[in-house]
């Protein structure tokens, strides 16, 4: 009988052991269970942000975009309204030049009634013009030769050491619109 008793210990300690085993390992799969689900859902939750955050900076790559555009066109309608009148004004640049030709001219007559007539024409003409963004260019002989700013019709042998290098006369006057140079001054530079 002990024998016995021994045997159904063991097969009952036995089947006590595979019991606790087989819930051990349904305990073990129960938890992979859940770990699984939460990384699942954890890693569609990352896909979501990171399709989220893709689509932010796509957004805001466009918006930067347009306000570039809006930005860029703001400052060309500027500029076209600046210069709007260019081609206008450029052919009245003549009849500025034949003004101040005819008042050279005239320049010992200051008294007849013709020469204060035209002079006053000229004036307000040269006013109105004025007004609307044209501007003299300042150059005189002796001022230092800037290509950037001027251009040399011809070279002539410098009449002194000063003028080496530098404008000798001044052959027409150049004009700007705003900031931009619609005609540059022709001028004679020494060398």
């Amino acid at each position: 009988m002990a024998t016995e008793d021994k045997k159904q210990d063991t097969t009952v300690d036995e089947a006590a052991q595979e019991q606790l085993v087989n819930e051990a390992e349904q305990a073990n799969e129960t938890k992979e269970a859940e770990d699984a689900a939460p990384k699942d859902e954890r890693t569609e939750l990352e896909v979501a942000q990171d399709d989220l955050a893709a689509e932010k900076d796509k957004f805001l790559r466009l918006f930067a975009e347009f306000e570039n555009y809006k930005r860029r066109t703001t400052k060309e309608r500027i500029e076209l309204y600046k210069t709007a009148g260019q081609e206008v004004i450029q052919a009245l640049l003549p009849v500025v030049d034949d003004f101040d030709r005819a008042l050279n001219e005239f320049k010992g007559d200051k008294d007849d009634v013709h020469v204060k007539g035209m002079t006053l024409i000229s004036n307000k003409f040269k006013e109105t013009l004025k007004s609307k963004g044209l501007e003299e260019m300042e150059v005189k002989a002796g001022d230092a030769f800037d290509a950037d700013q001027h251009e040399a019709i011809t070279q002539i042998p410098a009449p002194s050491k000063k003028l080496k290098g530098k404008i000798v006369d001044v052959i027409e006057k150049g004009y700007k619109l705003g900031d931009k140079i619609i005609r540059f001054p022709k001028v004679v530079t020494g060398q």
